[in-house]
C-alpha cells in the first residue's frame, strides 16, 4: 500500500484520498483495512466506472446458539466516494413467517438477503463475541461494478427470497455463487476438482458437536447423501471453509500473470475468550468428529445387551418384568425414531435424509411387538404365529443394516448407530424367538 506514496501527481493524491476514506469507514477496526486496489490504481483507472468500489468477503465465526454454529458470511461493498460500506448477506429468516415450522419440516424453508451498514454489523458481532475475518478481493473495476449491481438487483423484494437448503443453498453458497458469477466461473474452476475427503456429515457433526442434544439427532437423520466426498467447491457451504479455499484461488491466468484473488486479509474481531476456550476444550476431549467412536459405543451396547440376556434367562418374575419394561422402552423409542426417519424420506424434500439405512435399525414394526414384549415378563412365554414372524422380520432388518456395510455401494457412515442399536435388538430377538 505505502508504495503509492512514491507515485507522483494525481495518482498520489488519489491513493491518499482512498486510504483516508478506508480508514474513516473502518474506525471500528484496530488497524486500517488494506487497500490493494488503491495501490494498483492510476489516474486513468480512477475514471473507469467501478474503480471507486472495494469488495471484500466477511466471514463470521460460529456462535453459541444452534443456528449460529455454522458461522456466517457476507459481501462488503465500500464506496470511496460516499465513504459508506454496506454488507450484503443471504442469511435472513423469520420465525414469525406464516407456516415457518411446517415449511421447515417439509424442507420448504425460505431465506432472504438484506443489506446493512458494516459498522452496525460489526458492532453486533462484537457484542456476540464472534470472530470476523475480512478478505479483500482483487477484482477489476468492471467486476466490482457488476457485483454491486447484481447485489442491488438481488435485493429487490421480488428477488430477495430464495429456497434454502442446508448444504447446497445457504448464506455461504449464495455468496460464493455471486462472486463466481462476476469472475466468469473462476472460483468454481479452481475449487471443483480438489478435495480433502471431507463430507457433509463430517463438517456438520464437527460444528454442531458442542450441542450434542442437537448434533446426535441430526446425524441419525442424515442418509448416504451426506457421506459422499466433497470438492472444495461443495465444501464451501461452510463459511470458514469458503474463506480458507478462497485464499488459494488464483485469477488472471488468461492474462499470463496469475495472482491471488484475495489481496489482503484482516481480522476485524476476535472470538470471545469463553467461546474460543469452549471450542478448544471440546476438541481436546473429543476430537473434531465425535461420532467416530463405534468400538467403545459398541462395547457399552454389547454389555447392556448381555445384561438383557441375563435377565431373560433368570427364572424370576422381577427379572422378567425388568426385561419386558426394557424391551418396551426400546421398542417405543425405535418406533418413534423410525417413523420420523420414514417421514423425512417419504414426506419431505430433505434430500440429505432420504434412503437412510438407520431405518433398518429403527424399524417402526417394533410397535406391533409391544404386546409380545409385555408377555416376556412370564419366563415360560414363547412367541407363536404373527408375533414370531414379526420378530424375525425386525431382526432380519437389523442384520440387513450390518450386511450393507459389506457392500461397496453402501457409503452411509452409520457405524456408530449400528454399534449402538444392533446388540440390544439381538438380545430382544433371541428372547422373542426362543422356543
Amino acid at each position: 500500500m505505502r508504495a503509492e506514496a512514491r507515485r507522483a501527481g494525481a495518482a498520489l493524491l488519489l491513493a491518499l484520498l482512498w486510504l483516508l476514506a478506508g480508514a474513516a469507514a473502518a474506525q471500528v477496526q484496530t488497524a486500517p483495512a488494506a487497500m490493494p486496489d488503491a495501490a494498483q490504481g492510476t489516474a486513468a483507472d480512477a475514471a473507469e466506472p467501478g474503480s471507486e468500489l472495494q469488495i471484500a468477503l466477511l466471514t463470521v465465526g460460529p456462535g453459541e446458539i444452534y443456528w449460529e454454529r455454522f458461522g456466517h458470511n457476507a459481501i462488503a461493498v465500500h464506496d470511496r466516494r460516499s465513504g459508506e460500506t454496506l454488507s450484503y448477506n443471504y442469511g435472513i429468516f423469520d420465525f414469525e413467517e406464516a407456516d415457518f415450522f411446517l415449511n421447515f419440516l417439509r424442507g420448504h424453508m425460505r431465506y432472504s438477503m438484506e443489506v446493512v451498514r458494516l459498522e452496525e454489523e460489526l458492532a453486533y458481532y462484537r457484542r456476540e463475541g464472534r470472530a470476523v475475518l475480512r478478505q479483500e478481493l482483487d477484482l477489476s473495476p468492471r467486476q466490482r461494478l457488476a457485483l454491486r449491481d447484481f447485489l442491488r438487483w438481488n435485493l429487490r423484494p421480488e428477488n430477495a427470497k430464495y429456497r434454502y437448503e442446508y448444504f447446497t443453498s445457504n448464506c455461504s453458497t449464495k455468496v460464493r455463487d455471486a462472486l463466481d458469477k462476476v469472475l466468469g466461473g473462476a472460483i468454481r474452476r479452481a475449487l471443483e476438482g480438489r478435495s480433502r475427503g471431507y463430507t457433509y456429515r463430517l463438517q456438520a457433526d464437527s460444528l454442531m458437536a458442542p450441542i450434542p442434544e442437537l448434533m446426535l439427532p441430526m446425524d441419525l437423520g442424515l442418509g448416504p447423501y451426506a457421506d459422499r466426498r466433497l470438492s472444495f467447491w461443495e465444501e464451501s457451504f461452510i463459511p470458514a471453509a469458503f474463506a480458507q479455499h478462497l485464499g488459494e484461488v488464483q485469477i488472471g491466468q488468461d492474462e499470463g500473470r496469475p495472482r491471488p484473488l484475495v489481496s489482503a486479509t484482516q481480522e476485524l474481531s476476535r472470538a470471545a475468550p469463553a467461546l474460543a476456550a469452549a471450542e478448544r476444550s471440546f476438541l481436546r476431549r473429543h476430537g473434531p468428529y465425535p461420532l467416530g467412536y463405534a468400538l467403545p459405543v459398541g462395547a457399552i451396547s454389547a454389555a447392556l445387551a448381555l445384561g438383557l440376556l441375563l435377565l431373560a434367562r433368570t427364572q424370576r418374575p422381577r427379572a422378567g418384568l425388568l426385561f419386558a419394561l426394557a424391551g418396551i422402552g426400546f421398542a417405543l423409542v425405535a418406533t418413534l425414531a423410525g417413523l420420523l426417519l420414514l417421514g423425512l424420506w417419504s414426506l419431505t424434500e430433505h434430500v440429505s435424509a432420504w434412503r437412510n439405512e438407520n431405518l433398518l435399525l429403527l424399524n417402526p414394526l417394533w410397535l406391533l411387538l409391544l404386546p409380545a414384549l409385555w408377555r416376556t415378563r412370564d419366563p415360560d412365554w414363547r412367541s407363536r404365529g404373527f408375533s414370531r414372524a414379526l420378530a424375525w422380520l425386525v431382526l432380519l432388518s437389523a442384520l440387513a443394516a450390518l450386511a450393507l456395510k459389506l457392500l461397496p455401494a453402501s457409503v452411509q457412515d452409520n457405524a456408530v448407530w449400528l454399534a449402538l442399536l444392533l446388540p440390544p435388538q439381538l438380545a430382544l430377538g433371541w428372547r422373542l424367538l426362543r422356543r
